[in-house]
């Protein structure tokens, strides 16, 4: 039950039409699974945590460079040589003390992706690699939770919401192999590509408006547009091909 410091801190998404308290306790009784808190993920746990989403567990290996600063905003200059972990961790539990923060320094991996996940009503894709998040769509498929991508270039930014057995998966979407590689980034992008991740989660959640599935939603900062592209699952999908196809509402 919301008690009353949480009634009043989330008073402006309470009255919004369609949440109410019920979604707000839907929120609080969530726990939300965050793949890295380094430029999508901050803008990504920040949301979720003001929102009031209950548990959040974040796993990042790396320790904070100054070379992230200009986009990962759950560091500062102070950070710098600490665990990414361990920073985002004191920052999310001074923004909102009635949240629980489970900051966990490991690398996502074949061994332990599946334990990681376990528990968790949702899988937010932070990553810098597809390696990595193909780990996690399988994680996803086998746990049936939904999986929310987001991926930036320069001022590029891509995001689909993902519903095992009912929408195009990750795999379905993306083939081949992406190398890890250097590559540019405006700190804006991952802002409003995260921003955009947050909210279908939320929405997710609270059962409110349309999800982004089977879409696939293309962010263009120099030309500031958005476009649109339809996806499908693919019945051959090494991923997903053999869950039962199931009618998308």
């Amino acid at each position: 039950m919301l008690n009353s410091n949480e009634l009043e801190r989330y008073d402006r998404q309470i009255i919004m039409r369609g949440f109410g308290e019920e979604g707000q306790e839907k929120l609080k009784q969530a726990k939300a699974f965050i793949a890295g808190c380094g430029g999508l993920g901050s803008p990504i746990s920040i949301y979720l945590a003001e929102a009031g989403i209950g548990t959040l567990r974040i796993v990042d290996l790396d320790t904070v460079d100054t070379s992230n600063l200009n986009r990962q905003i759950l560091h500062w200059d102070t950070d710098v040589g600490v665990p990414k972990a361990e920073s985002a961790n004191a920052k999310l539990c001074n923004m909102n003390s009635n949240i629980k923060i489970e900051a966990l320094r490991e690398t996502i991996d074949e061994s332990n992706v599946y334990e990681l996940t376990e528990g968790c009503d949702l899988i937010m894709d932070a990553m810098d690699n597809l390696g990595t998040r193909f780990l996690l769509n399988q994680a996803a498929i086998k746990h049936n939770i939904p999986y929310f991508h987001g991926a930036v270039h320069g001022l590029e930014g891509r995001i689909t919401t993902i519903i095992p057995g009912e929408t195009a998966c990750i795999r379905c979407i993306y083939r081949g192999d992406i190398p890890k590689e250097k590559f540019p980034v405006l700190g804006v992008t991952p802002g409003v590509v995260g921003c955009i991740q947050a909210t279908e989660a939320i929405k997710y959640l609270t059962g409110i408006g349309k999800l982004l599935t089977n879409r696939l939603l293309v962010y263009d900062g120099l030309g500031m547009k958005f476009m649109e592209l339809s996806v499908k699952r693919d019945p051959e999908c090494p991923h997903c091909g053999h869950l039962p196809f199931k009618k998308e509402e």
